[in-house]
């Protein structure tokens, strides 16, 4: 038994089927849950050093670069939004 179905095509049908479920989660949210957008960032920090009485001693701490997020999510389950869409998400509750 052969499976003739473009497996680029089954998968580009799955994309937009999972598309348009995330835009309908983000648009038409549940206003029943409780929603409240997070984000996770990862800071990076430059710390320098001297080496004392042969230990290395930390002589400075400085936040590089503070991360702005890309990806937010709300705790109602809905994850991987732009900003704008946890905007929207949002604003659909009120």
């Amino acid at each position: 038994m052969t499976d003739d179905r473009d497996p680029e095509a089954t998968l580009d049908e799955w994309k937009a089927s999972m598309q348009a479920d995330h835009e309908a989660e983000i648009h038409n949210p549940d206003l029943n849950d409780d929603h409240r957008i997070e984000s996770v960032v990862q800071a990076s920090v430059r710390i320098g050093f001297r080496y004392e009485d042969g230990d290395l001693v930390e002589t400075e701490r400085e936040r590089v670069d503070p991360p702005e997020p890309e990806l937010f999510s709300c705790v109602c389950g809905v994850r991987g939004m732009t900003r704008e869409e946890a905007v929207a998400h949002i604003a659909a509750t009120q």
